[in-house]
């Protein structure tokens, strides 16, 4: 199948100026009708005590997945699953392993950004032993017949 651009230069190879006018006149319609969506992905509200209670009466008192919750209530699913499961973020500990791993994850986010690594492929053939490129050598996937 040929594509829109392809149409378009065997129209002029032909001489359709009419036809590449018509393309034209029904693109600028398309421009002034042409509207901009929403962005689908939402940034997801703060974990709280009050959002997990919010969380687990949704959960109780209606038949909704924790997808359908999630998406009311403007959290991530996984966030949803560990107020449910686990009874996470109920509490307004400082000490809770959540609240602990968040801090540590604003405090390496404020840090000086770490140094690049080296490129995971870059390390690969230096870390190749004599064993494994005889192996990548030999015929694979090869019937021999010589012990039969």
């Amino acid at each position: 199948m040929a594509t829109l651009k392809e149409f378009e230069e065997s129209l002029r190879e032909h001489g359709m100026l009419m036809a590449l006018a018509l393309l034209e006149r029904l693109r600028e319609r398309d421009r002034a009708t042409r509207t901009v969506k929403p962005a689908r992905r939402l940034t997801g509200q703060k974990m709280t005590p009050e959002l997990a209670r919010a969380i687990l009466d949704l959960h109780a008192t209606t038949g909704m997945t924790q997808q359908e919750i999630a998406f009311k209530v403007g959290v991530n699913q996984g966030r949803v699953n560990e107020v449910i499961k686990r009874g996470k973020w109920l509490d307004d500990d400082p000490n809770a392993p959540e609240a602990i791993a968040r801090d540590r994850a604003k405090a390496r986010i404020r840090a000086e950004p770490p140094a690049k690594r080296p490129s995971v492929r870059a390390a690969k053939p230096a870390s190749r032993s004599g064993a494994a490129s005889a192996r990548r050598a030999s015929p694979q996937g090869q019937l021999i017949f010589g012990d039969l």
